[in-house]
């Protein structure tokens, strides 16, 4: 969108595309594309516009009623992954992983307000002053939360992170320089051996993506089962797949669906694998309770910067809901968890998986991890670093020789 365009005529015009659409309220898209463009070509201060001006008015015209207004062509560029919205004036986006402001803005921060109602509403979820806070999704998939002032002091916060329409590869992913391609064939072999896999990695590390990525191994006559708060998982090549998400509370503080409710009752789902989005709290405890019930091969994921620390995290999320001793928590994680793996995302915006272990037993109270692959750090420039196999064999081979693969080496 270019800034040079005339506001003012922008802004003329789309009162009389207001005012018509007051009048003929169900216009398809193509009777409403049709009038804004005779609109334009109508009006005289449009006539010393170029044609990529006039069409430029014409696609934000468009969005403005029928799509995401200003945001709306940032969404459709694959090249963009987040949409950052610091309040009306101020809007970041990334792009390969490198975040820069760009010169579009609201009018106003009533049309932000507007328009992030659009958004939420489009998915039955509630944003006031009464729950200032909300996560949703955009009809592509895309992730969206929403934090109103005046939680949020710079004016209303919205943070979209986009997601590919065609999920990442294992293969892609060791292309993108995320994994050299002997660990992610273990990868896939460890999917496929039905081990249980916990994804580890900070704030915008590429979680999600990998674990989209390690879904792709589930053999196809699987039946999968998959809980997110917000649903951003695009599993290919599963048939029997059932796809659930959590629902928040009501004006009336009702009907709430927690991640712990829906995991629960996908035990009476009869699934082959439980693949939980995403843990953040108490839930931990039912997602392993999920796992040490016969539900091999099931993945799930959380923020950490560290295998060791998503242990802990772990231990505390557990805390968090049931009081049991903490030499149980880790009993029932050492059960429970087969594989960690940690992703991380480096300074230059690529990301990295910088660990795979083994979670072996329990020794004196502590859990014991096994390293296979370990990211070795270039002490000059870490981006020079590389994921390095360890001399450490697989311990847990039990699962590896039912599956009929052959011998980790």
């Amino acid at each position: 969108m270019k800034e040079n365009l005339p506001e003012g005529l922008y802004i003329d015009l789309r009162d009389q595309v207001c005012r018509e659409l007051e009048l003929a309220p169900f216009l398809t898209d193509e009777q409403l594309k049709d009038y804004i463009d005779q609109s334009i070509f109508n009006t005289p201060r449009s006539y010393d516009l170029n044609t990529d001006a006039k069409l430029s008015i014409s696609s934000r015209l468009f969005h403005s009623f029928r799509g995401l207004d200003i945001l709306q062509p940032l969404i459709d560029d694959p090249c963009v992954t987040e949409i950052m919205i610091n309040g009306p004036n101020h809007i970041f986006i990334e792009k390969e992983g490198m975040t820069e402001r760009i010169s579009l803005k609201f009018e106003s921060t009533e049309k932000l307000e507007d328009l992030i109602q659009i958004m939420v509403g489009k998915m039955n979820r509630a944003v006031n002053d009464a729950q200032p806070i909300v996560d949703a999704r955009l009809q592509d998939g895309s992730r969206v939360n929403v934090v109103l002032p005046p939680i949020a002091l710079n004016g209303p916060t919205v943070t979209i992170r986009k997601f590919p329409d065609n999920p990442y590869t294992l293969s892609q992913l060791v292309a993108r320089g995320t994994m050299i391609e002997e660990a992610s064939q273990l990868l896939e072999q460890l999917v496929k051996a039905k081990y249980n896999i916990f994804i580890g990695g900070g704030t915008g590390s590429g979680k999600t993506t990998l674990l989209n990525a390690l879904s792709q191994c589930i053999p196809a006559e699987e039946r999968v089962i998959t809980i997110e708060d917000s649903a951003e998982l695009r599993i290919r090549g599963v048939h029997n797949l059932v796809s659930m998400e959590t629902r928040n509370a009501n004006t009336e503080g009702k009907g709430k669906v927690a991640i712990s409710d829906l995991i629960r009752t996908s035990l009476r789902m009869r699934p082959n694998r439980i693949i939980v989005g995403e843990v953040r709290g108490s839930e931990a405890y039912d997602m392993l309770q999920a796992m040490n019930t016969g539900h091999d091969g099931s993945l799930s994921t959380g923020h950490a910067n560290s295998v060791i620390d998503m242990l802990y995290r772990l231990e505390t999320m557990v805390l968090s809901g049931v009081l049991i001793p903490l030499e149980a928590i880790r009993r029932q994680i050492c059960s429970a968890i087969d594989i960690m793996v940690h992703i991380s995302r480096f300074r230059d915006g690529s990301r990295k998986v910088t660990e795979i272990s083994e979670i072996t037993e329990i020794s004196n109270g502590e859990i014991l991890l096994n390293p296979l692959y370990m990211y070795a750090y270039n002490i000059d420039n870490d981006l020079k670093g590389l994921l390095s196999r360890s001399e450490n064999s697989l311990v847990r081979v039990e699962k590896w020789m039912r599956s009929g693969l052959p011998q980790f080496e």
